[in-house]
């Protein structure tokens, strides 16, 4: 999975021993594009990247405009569950190859007016011989008693 933001906070590279060797792995966080930049509550997500060679070749700086491959994992712990986003590649933010809008300024307003689509025609109900109407037949959206 891509995910694409910018990074503001780079935290400091973790290592230990493990059976299988020393290990290095290190934290950033990713404020996302998703609409909601310059927002009280932005997304973001902590991700990981495992091994000194893998951390110098990606070499992810803080303020970088970034799209990062990740992948998901979870794990069970004494009972509790953990979840894992390990990036595996990045490349720079490019919005117009990525077919997304640019991040606006807050407080801009969009380019293009919303337009909602046309209502669909809606079947008149069938008068009766007692001049009260019918609901259209059972199958219609019409026929449900849910408010949309």
């Amino acid at each position: 999975m891509d995910i694409s933001g910018k990074i503001i906070e780079v935290l400091p590279v973790l290592s230990g021993t493990s059976s299988r060797g020393d290990w290095k792995k290190q934290d950033y966080v990713m404020e996302l594009f998703d609409g909601k930049q310059g927002t009280q509550y932005p997304s973001r997500v902590c991700f990981t990247i495992f091994g000194e060679e893998k951390i110098q070749q990606l070499n992810i700086q803080k303020e970088q405009e970034l799209t990062v491959s990740i992948d998901f994992s979870a794990r069970e712990y004494n009972g509790r569950w953990y979840n894992d986003l390990r990036a595996w590649r990045s490349a720079p933010y490019n919005a117009s190859a990525q077919g997304q809008a640019q991040p606006m300024a807050p407080g801009a307003a969009p380019s293009e007016p919303f337009s909602a689509a046309p209502a669909a025609p809606v079947a008149p109900a069938a008068p009766v011989a007692n001049g009260e109407t019918q609901a259209p037949a059972a199958g219609n959206d019409e026929s449900s008693d849910l408010p949309f």
